[in-house]
C-alpha cells in the first residue's frame, strides 16, 4: 500500500498536462467504480467566492444536524484539507484507499491530478454516511470533473475574467462555462450581481440576488430575505470581508454563519504587527481585498508580500492593491507556472523588494514591521499555504 505522499506523488505523473478540462474520461472512470452518492448534492462554482460558500454551506448544515461531505480545492498546506468529512479532514488512510480504488479501474486512461483527487473523494462521500455533499468546482463547471455529478443545487457566486485560456476571453464565454452546473428544473442561486446573457439562459430554476434574494448590511446586524421570508438581527459571519455578506446571502442560516471557519480569505492573525492572509489572485478578489484593507483601519506602512502565478493577470492583480502598499515584498513561485519576483517587479510602482520565497519575503517582512503597521499576504495559494507553514514553524517570532 503506497502512502499519501507516494500516491500524490504518483497521481501528479499520470497526465502529461497539469489542466484537462473534459469530462468523457473521468465519467467513464466513474461508471466503472460502480458507487454513487446517495444524498443530495450541492455544487458551487465561480470566479471567487467558491470556497466562502462551500465553508458557509457545510457549517450550516452541520449546525442544522447534518453528516456533511465537503470537497474543496486547492489546499494551503496538506491534501486532506481538499476532503472533509462530518467537518474532518479525510486521514492519509482514507485517502490512500480511495486513490487505490480509483486506480483498480482506471486501466489505461489518463487521469489528472484533479480528476484523480475528485473521484477519490467521490469514492469516500458514497461510502460514507453523508447526508448532504458540498462540492467545489475546481476550473470553470461545465467540463470540471465535479460536474460528473447531477447536483440537486448549483450555486454560482461570482463571474470576472480568469482563466482565459480555458473559459473563454470575456464574462459570456465564462458564464456559459461556469452554469455548466446548472441542472434543468433544479434550484440555481446565482449570487453574481450581473450575470451576463449565458447565465440566463441556462436550464435551471433561477435564484437570483437582488430579485429572488438578497441581504441588508445594518452595521453591527444584518438582514436575509428570500423565498422562504426574512430573517432579521442575523450576526455577521466569522469570515472577515464586506463581500461575506453577499456570500452569506447565497446560504443563510444563523447559527452556521457565527460558527464558519475558513483559511486566508480576509484571515486577520491575532497578534501586532497585524498580519492577514488572503488568497486572491485575480482582478475582482485583489479589488475586493483592496476595499477590506481599507475598511481595516489605519497603519503607518503596508507591507505586501505577494507571490503569483504567470498564468494571472499580474499587471491588473498588483495595480488593484497598489494604492494600499506602501512597500512591496515579491517572492518568486516554483513549477513552470510559477512567476519570479523580476517579472513581479517589472509591473509594480513604488519600494519593492525581491526574494526567492514567500518564507523568505514574509519573514523579511516581519522583521521590518513595527506594532501599527500591515503585512498582507496574497497573490496564490503557494503563497500563503507556505508563509502558514513558516508561521507555525517560527512560533517564537517577535509577535
Amino acid at each position: 500500500m503506497r502512502t499519501l505522499t507516494e500516491w500524490l506523488a504518483f497521481i501528479e505523473r499520470q497526465h502529461p498536462k497539469s489542466i484537462a478540462l473534459g469530462l468523457e474520461r473521468v465519467a467513464g472512470v466513474w461508471r466503472r467504480m460502480n458507487v454513487a452518492l446517495g444524498c443530495p448534492v450541492i455544487s458551487v462554482a465561480g470566479t471567487n467566492g467558491k470556497g466562502s460558500v462551500c465553508a458557509l454551506l457545510e457549517s450550516m448544515l452541520r449546525a442544522g444536524g447534518y453528516r456533511t461531505g465537503l470537497y474543496s480545492s486547492p489546499h494551503l498546506e496538506r491534501y486532506n484539507e481538499r476532503v472533509r468529512i462530518a467537518g474532518a479532514e479525510a486521514s492519509d488512510e482514507a485517502l490512500s484507499a480511495a486513490f487505490a480504488a480509483v486506480e483498480a479501474v482506471r486501466g489505461e486512461v489518463e487521469l489528472t491530478y484533479f480528476e484523480y483527487g475528485t473521484l477519490g473523494a467521490l469514492w469516500l462521500f458514497a461510502r460514507e454516511p453523508i447526508e448532504a455533499a458540498v462540492l467545489e468546482v475546481g476550473l470553470g463547471g461545465r467540463l470540471d470533473a465535479v460536474n460528473i455529478v447531477d447536483a440537486d443545487c448549483a450555486v454560482l457566486t461570482s463571474i470576472g475574467i480568469d482563466h482565459v485560456d480555458y473559459l473563454g476571453p470575456d464574462r459570456e464565454s465564462i458564464g456559459r462555462e461556469k452554469a455548466g452546473i446548472f441542472r434543468a428544473g433544479r434550484p440555481a442561486v446565482i449570487a453574481e450581481p450581473q450575470p451576463p446573457r449565458t447565465v440566463l439562459e441556462s436550464p435551471g430554476a433561477h435564484y437570483r440576488l437582488g430579485r429572488d434574494f438578497g441581504y441588508v448590511d445594518q452595521q453591527s446586524q444584518w438582514t436575509y430575505w428570500g423565498p422562504s421570508g426574512k430573517r432579521a438581527g442575523l450576526a455577521h459571519p466569522a469570515l472577515r470581508g464586506a463581500v461575506q455578506l453577499r456570500n452569506a446571502a447565497a446560504a443563510e442560516v444563523r447559527r452556521g454563519l457565527a460558527e464558519v471557519t475558513l483559511p486566508a480569505r480576509f484571515q486577520v492573525l491575532p497578534g501586532r504587527p497585524q498580519i492577514i492572509l488572503d488568497v486572491a489572485h485575480n482582478p475582482q478578489a485583489a479589488a475586493v481585498l483592496a476595499d477590506n484593507l481599507a475598511a481595516s483601519g489605519y497603519a503607518r506602512e503596508t507591507i505586501a508580500v505577494c507571490g503569483m502565478l504567470r498564468d494571472k493577470d499580474i499587471a491588473a492583480v498588483l495595480a488593484a492593491l497598489a494604492a494600499r502598499v506602501t512597500r512591496w515584498h515579491l517572492a518568486s513561485l516554483p513549477g513552470t507556472r510559477g512567476a519570479s519576483a523580476d517579472e513581479l517587479a517589472r509591473v509594480v510602482e513604488g519600494e519593492a523588494e525581491r526574494f526567492a520565497t514567500p518564507a523568505a519575503a514574509f519573514a523579511a517582512a516581519l522583521k521590518r514591521a513595527e506594532q501599527d503597521d500591515k503585512i498582507v499576504v496574497f497573490g496564490s495559494f503557494l503563497t500563503v499555504g507556505e508563509v502558514l507553514g513558516w508561521l507555525k514553524n517560527n512560533k517564537t517570532s517577535k509577535r
